[in-house]
């Protein structure tokens, strides 16, 4: 599967933002959908994850719990990440990815088979 993020850009803190990620293929409702962020001079971290089947069942970094909304539409093969109550803590490239429904970690970057290319938030104080 090939993704495809965009929606980023630059607001002042307590903005919203929603990110969407666009996928290719026809499996996609198979797919575990993940959001991941990397800001300057830290390593790549989860922000949040979107399981695969009727469940939908959510995870989230306990960073943006209660301000973070992952979700998916699998007809149109997206999955949004809702971004409100923005800090500056979190700017960052966030990217999207895609991990087999397996019995691994949704919270480790390492488990996820493909990756967007990332889009960039900035949170003015």
């Amino acid at each position: 599967v090939q993704l495809q993020a965009s929606g980023g850009g630059s607001v002042q803190a307590g903005g919203s933002l929603r990110l969407s990620c666009a996928a290719s293929g026809r499996t996609f409702s198979n797919y575990i959908m993940g959001w991941f962020r990397q800001a300057p001079g830290k390593e790549r971290e989860f922000v949040a994850a979107i399981v695969s089947g009727s469940s939908g069942h959510e995870y989230y970094a306990y960073s943006v719990k209660g301000r973070f909304t992952i979700s998916r539409d699998n007809p149109k093969n997206t999955v949004y990440l809702q971004m409100n109550t923005l800090k500056p803590e979190d700017t960052a490239v966030y990217s999207c990815a895609a991990k087999v429904a397996d019995f691994r970690s949704v919270y480790y970057r390492g488990n996820y088979n493909n990756w967007g290319q990332g889009t960039l938030v900035t949170v003015s104080s």
